[in-house]
């Protein structure tokens, strides 16, 4: 039996010189790093080399660069700073960010004196700017705007600049989660001033359990975790050291090859779109994820005419990986809170599915898949 991987967005393979690179560091640079003689040296002379690389690709310097166990965590150390730390009083979001997003906001609201807005959203998900800036404008407190890169169920590209300008203009901070951006697209921090990201190494082919923030300087950041000086006094713990070097190899070489796996995977992602089309004339597409200046090539979310149970065991029994939402919704049988935020209710009942794509996906994954949907419909 063939089988097909279209879950990308929500983790992906990992390129063989990176699993090389792990495999190599786990085997010669075992010291830790907060250690002075020569192993600890070389292990921080690994950890200090990718810092100095991912700060590099973000035109930041590599002290605004603190390595985490994933974009999850990046999320909940800057949100939870903001609050505690930074003095900020009012946060707008959406109602279809992530849940490392809502989840930790829900939490701080509970916890503190704060106030959350909701940006008003179209059919499509896509931010209305005259809200967010009627928003902005009415808001007498610090304010942080928290809103993703690139949606992870939608694949919605944010209009980043326009944030950017509406959040200098009224004195805002701007924190996104751009998980679903990096090593697929460029993104200059100098060009577009966003105050704080996160990334997440298993988006771009890396390894899991490591990630990234970039906290813009200026911004003093105390730990989530407490006891040791790690990252500069900012996140506890031993560095891990070889998933570093191996999310530093998969950077460079998503990097390298960025131009042409884009135009590869934006053509497969075409042709996808035709193919499905031809399917059924009932089938649409979520958010603007067919829309291809508008959306991130890796998604397509595909929304069918009916409700189909066991849609996606169906094709996971074919050999064909593919997500309901997002993978963090999975088993969770309340829906995609993402489309649910979106769709009228009778649209949301509908079977959506999520499919994903990479530089390796083929395609003949793609003829694969849409027989199988052939026989499935």
């Amino acid at each position: 039996m063939r089988k097909v991987y279209l879950d990308n967005a929500a983790t992906t393979p990992l390129h063989p010189e990176v699993i090389k690179t792990i495999t190599e560091v786990m085997e010669d640079t075992y010291g830790n790093p907060s250690s002075t003689h020569q192993f600890g040296r070389k292990a921080r002379v690994v950890v200090e080399a990718a810092r100095k690389a991912i700060a590099g690709y973000f035109n930041v310097t590599a002290g605004e660069v603190v390595f985490t166990a994933g974009g999850s965590e990046a999320d909940n150390l800057i949100l939870r700073n903001a609050v505690e730390n930074l003095g900020v009083k009012h946060i707008v979001t959406s109602e279809i960010e992530h849940h490392a997003v809502l989840h930790v906001l829900e939490a701080l609201e509970r916890e503190h004196d704060i106030s959350i807005s909701f940006v008003k959203l179209n059919g499509k998900g896509e931010v209305d700017f005259d809200h967010l800036e009627t928003l902005l404008k009415n808001s007498s407190e610090k304010t942080l705007v928290s809103l993703m890169a690139i949606n992870n169920e939608l694949g919605n590209i944010l209009d980043i600049e326009k944030v950017c300008v509406l959040c200098k203009e009224h004195n805002a901070l701007f924190h996104s989660d751009t998980v679903q951006v990096i090593g697929h697209y460029p993104l200059d921090l100098q060009k577009n001033p966003i105050d704080f990201i996160a990334a997440s190494a298993h988006k771009f082919h890396g390894p899991k359990g490591v990630g990234f923030a970039i906290i813009k300087k200026g911004f003093g950041i105390k730990p989530l975790l407490i006891g040791g000086e790690q990252e500069r006094g900012a996140r506890a713990g031993t560095e891990n050291v070889h998933n570093i070097a191996g999310m530093h190899k998969a950077l460079d070489l998503s990097y390298a090859t960025m131009h042409e796996d884009t135009n590869h995977i934006t053509a497969l992602k075409s042709y996808f779109i035709e193919q499905l089309q031809g399917l059924n004339n009932g089938i649409v597409f979520n958010g603007c994820s067919s829309e291809l200046d508008k959306s991130t090539c890796v998604t397509l979310n595909v929304r069918f005419p009916k409700e189909i149970p066991m849609l996606l065991f169906n094709l996971d029994l074919k050999g064909i990986a593919a997500s309901g939402g997002s993978a963090c919704q999975s088993g969770n049988n309340k829906g995609s809170h993402v489309l649910n935020a979106i769709l009228p209710e009778i649209e949301a009942m509908k079977t959506s599915v999520r499919f994903s794509l990479s530089k390796y996906t083929t395609k003949e994954d793609i003829d694969y898949t849409i027989e199988v949907l052939k026989e499935v419909l």
